[in-house]
């Protein structure tokens, strides 16, 4: 009898520790629809970006030196825009010549650029190498460097076979980047692509005769390492708006009592959150921003975005009571709303709420399913500053 019992209570510990049917189909029903949740949320997410899919991950690829340059000049190390005026519209991209021709000619494939964005500048980007050592010295120190459009005859109905787009003067023993306007040429290739047959450079004496390519010689991608590949780059502006709580003064969203103030190379502790919201004494804080930390790596982007990491989108939180001081940033909306709710004046009006009342942009630095690297600005991500409104 002792054993049937000891079985028995064996058996039940056995059972309570097993999970039920329904407890397993409860957990799963859960699971799903927790999955569910994430899966809108980054599709939402994804949205906000301008984004139907993330990019594929290029991990293993290097950037242009000059997009994280430039990327440096116009955002600080958290991605905020240091100045909404520094960039020419809201979206840089760059590309690699897709030729790797022997001779000096480029081709460059746009079929990432949506057709709705407007072409505002675009560069053609050359590296000039050194000349070779049996021709370091050599009568001419300067050379005409032109870049020509090639067109197709038979669309064109024209015997013209190019079209001059840039050109200027060069030193012959100079080494580094050129840069030149090819604007023209992208305009014509997004109206009509299959209009793209790339681009020729010519480069001739002061006298206008052909100048000899082992004196003057541009990187090429076929020999040359890619931080010194032939690259296209386009300053195109996709048509979002800013919202009507952007900053009007392109200097104030660099202002030490907007911007955040400690680093953000990782998310503010708990305890530091639990000690703002004053939620430990029960105390209701008056309406204040707060630390909102958004972690690109714990999203599953961290394999396309190469800057930021993550950045502060900040909130706002707290309460907005009567009477509302200057403090609180009240619009007179607000203030009269606070009024008629502390008087009880109309029965439902309640209390200003506390929300953001600037916002400022950030940028983001990512590779696109070709490769390419892009820079675009994103409006209204940051809360800059908190009112009661």
């Amino acid at each position: 009898m002792m054993m049937f019992v000891v079985s028995f209570a064996a058996w039940l510990c056995v059972a309570a520790a097993r999970p039920s049917a329904d407890d397993q189909e409860h957990r799963f029903t859960a699971e799903s629809e927790s999955e569910e949740v994430r899966s809108a949320a980054i599709k939402r997410l994804l949205e906000v970006f301008g984004m139907d899919d993330p990019p594929a991950n290029h991990g293993h690829k290097q950037p242009p030196q000059y997009m994280l340059d430039l990327y440096n000049t116009v955002a600080d190390v958290d991605g905020v825009t240091k100045d909404p005026y520094l960039l020419e519209g809201n979206t840089v991209r760059s590309f690699f010549d897709k030729l790797h021709s022997e001779q000096v000619e480029f081709r460059f494939n746009l079929s990432t650029v949506a057709r709705t964005e407007k072409i505002l500048t675009a560069e053609l980007h050359l590296f000039k190498l050194r000349p070779q050592p049996t021709h370091t010295f050599s009568r001419h120190h300067f050379c005409q460097v032109s870049v020509y459009q090639l067109l197709d005859t038979i669309k064109t109905n024209s015997t013209q076979e190019k079209r001059l787009l840039s050109s200027r003067l060069i030193p012959v023993h100079s080494t580094g980047w050129e840069v030149f306007t090819i604007t023209q040429a992208v305009r014509s290739w997004m109206l009509d692509e299959g209009s793209n047959l790339g681009l020729q450079v010519v480069v001739r004496t002061l006298g206008g005769s052909p100048m000899d390519l082992k004196l003057i010689r541009f990187a090429s991608g076929r020999h040359h390492h890619q931080s010194k590949q032939p690259m296209l780059v386009l300053f195109t502006d996709d048509g979002r708006t800013s919202a009507t709580l952007e900053s009007a003064d392109p200097h104030e969203a660099t202002a030490p009592s907007l911007l955040p103030q400690a680093p953000l190379s990782a998310p503010p502790s708990r305890t530091a959150r639990s000690l703002d919201y004053g939620e430990e004494d029960g105390v209701s804080m008056p309406c204040q921003r707060l630390p909102l930390y958004v972690d690109f790596e714990e999203i599953g982007w961290s394999g396309w975005i190469v800057s930021p990491r993550g950045y502060n989108a900040y909130h706002c939180k707290g309460s907005c009571p009567f009477p509302l001081g200057q403090n609180m940033r009240p619009t007179n909306h607000a203030t009269v709303q606070s009024i008629i709710n502390a008087l009880k004046l109309i029965k439902g009006i309640e209390t200003p709420c506390c929300v953001p009342d600037k916002l400022f942009s950030i940028n983001l630095l990512y590779f696109d399913d070709d490769e390419n690297v892009v820079l675009k600005q994103y409006n209204d991500m940051v809360a800059g500053s908190c009112g009661c409104h």
